[in-house]
C-alpha cells in the first residue's frame, strides 16, 4: 500500500471515527446529568419584568447544560399562593422559588434583610453589599437554618410610594389607613396609624376597587401601569423610602441544592447574578415611558411630603433598636448593611450626585 492510500484509508477508518465519535458526544455533555427541577414564583404571568426573571433563569441554566438542567417555572397559585412560595421550597414542595424576602418577615424579621428595609440601600448599593460586602453569606447564613439557599435574583431599582384613594399631605392624614404594603414597611407604617395589609400581587387591584383597602405598593410604573392601579387610586405618590432596592431572590431548597453536582451549583449562582443584573436592566428602560403613560392616563404624581419622610425614618430607627436589642440574627445582618450605608452614601453624593443632578437640570430646562 503506496503512502497515499494509508493516509486515505486511515483518516476514514481511523481517526475519522475518533473525530466523529468526539462530536457526536462532547465531553460536556457527558458530564451534564439529567436534573428536572420545579420553581414557584411569587409573581402572576402578567407581569412579564419580574415573574419572567424566573424564566430568565431557567433559559440560562438550560442553554448552559444542552437542556440537562431544566427549571420549571410555575405562576403564583398554580401551585402554592404567591406569598407561600419559600414555604414550599424549604418544605420540598418544589425545588426552588423566585420571590421576596421580606414577604416572610413575619416569621422572623431577619427575612426581610436580605431584601429590603426601610431608608436602606439602594439597588446599587444592595447589590455591592450583597457582592462584595458578605450579604449574600451573611443571608444564607440565616436561609440555612430556614432550609433553603438563596441568591440575588432581581432587582426593581427604588419603588414608587404607592396608590392612595385620597391625598396624603400630613402624617395625620396616614391615621385609619388600610395600605397593602409589603414586609418590614408595614411595621413602621403602623406606628403612625396606618393598617397594613399582606396582599399577593394579583389581589391587590381588587381590594382597592371594593374599597376594601385605601392604598397600595406594588413596585414602580411599568409593572403598576399593567395592573391598573390609577383607575381606582390616582394619587401616586413616591419614593418607595422602605425598598430603596429590593432585591428579588431565587431560593433552593437546601438539600436539593447540596444534592447537586458543584458544577451545577456554580452554574446556579452564575445564572442568577446574571438574572440579577437583567431584571434592573429591563426596569430601568421600561419605567421612563411607563410613568409618562401613567400620568397621561390620569395618575396624580405627587412627592411624600418632608413631615412624613421624616416621621417614617424616625420611626424605622426606633424598630431597628428595638429589633437589634432582641434578634440576635438580625442585629448581625443590620449592622453590616449599617456600616456600609454609611459609606456608600458619602460616596454617592460626589460624583454620582452631582452628575445626576447636572444632567436632572439639563432635561428640565428642555435641553436633552
Amino acid at each position: 500500500m503506496d503512502r497515499r492510500s494509508f493516509i486515505k484509508h486511515a483518516s476514514i477508518g481511523g481517526l475519522g471515527a475518533a473525530a466523529a465519535s468526539t462530536l457526536a458526544a462532547p465531553a460536556v455533555a457527558q458530564t451534564n446529568p439529567k436534573v428536572t427541577w420545579r420553581l414557584t414564583s411569587s409573581f402572576p404571568k402578567s407581569l412579564d419584568t419580574i415573574y419572567g426573571g424566573a424564566e430568565v433563569l431557567s433559559k440560562y441554566v438550560s442553554e448552559a447544560t444542552d437542556g440537562n438542567f431544566q427549571i420549571q417555572v410555575f405562576a403564583a397559585g398554580e401551585i402554592v399562593p404567591g406569598l407561600q412560595a419559600a414555604d414550599a421550597a424549604a418544605a420540598g414542595t418544589v425545588e426552588a422559588c423566585h420571590t421576596v424576602a421580606y414577604y416572610y418577615w413575619g416569621k422572623d424579621p431577619t427575612w426581610a434583610l436580605g431584601a429590603a428595609v426601610p431608608f436602606a440601600l439602594n439597588a446599587r448599593g444592595m447589590n455591592a453589599w450583597h457582592y462584595h460586602g458578605g450579604g449574600i453569606d451573611l443571608f444564607n447564613e440565616f436561609l440555612g437554618t430556614q432550609g433553603l439557599v438563596g441568591f440575588p435574583g432581581g432587582n426593581t431599582g427604588v419603588q414608587m410610594g404607592g396608590w392612595f384613594r385620597k391625598e396624603i399631605k400630613t402624617v395625620a392624614d396616614m391615621k385609619g389607613l388600610k395600605m397593602r404594603v409589603g414586609g418590614f414597611a408595614g411595621k413602621v407604617m403602623e406606628r403612625l396609624g396606618v393598617v397594613p395589609q399582606q396582599l399577593a400581587g394579583g389581589d391587590i387591584y381588587p381590594a382597592l376597587e371594593k374599597g376594601t383597602i385605601d392604598a397600595a405598593e406594588w413596585v414602580g410604573p411599568y409593572d403598576d401601569e399593567k395592573l391598573g392601579f390609577y383607575k381606582v387610586a390616582p394619587y401616586y405618590y413616591y419614593p418607595g423610602w422602605w425598598e430603596g432596592g429590593p432585591t428579588v431572590h431565587a431560593m433552593f431548597n437546601k438539600a436539593a441544592f447540596d444534592g447537586l453536582p458543584k458544577a451545577y451549583q456554580s452554574l446556579l449562582r452564575t445564572a442568577c447574578q446574571a438574572t440579577d443584573a437583567n431584571m434592573l436592566q429591563k426596569y430601568d428602560y421600561l419605567n421612563p415611558s411607563a410613568i409618562k403613560q401613567l400620568v397621561a392616563a390620569g395618575a396624580k404624581l405627587s412627592p411624600f411630603s418632608p413631615e412624613i419622610l421624616s416621621a417614617c425614618f424616625d420611626e424605622s430607627n426606633k424598630v431597628y433598636a428595638e429589633m437589634e436589642a432582641s434578634n440576635a440574627p438580625f442585629k448581625k445582618i443590620w449592622e453590616s448593611i449599617k456600616a456600609f450605608r454609611a459609606e456608600y452614601f458619602l460616596n454617592a453624593q460626589i460624583a454620582e450626585y452631582n452628575y445626576d443632578t447636572f444632567m436632572m437640570i439639563q432635561q428640565r430646562n428642555g435641553k436633552i
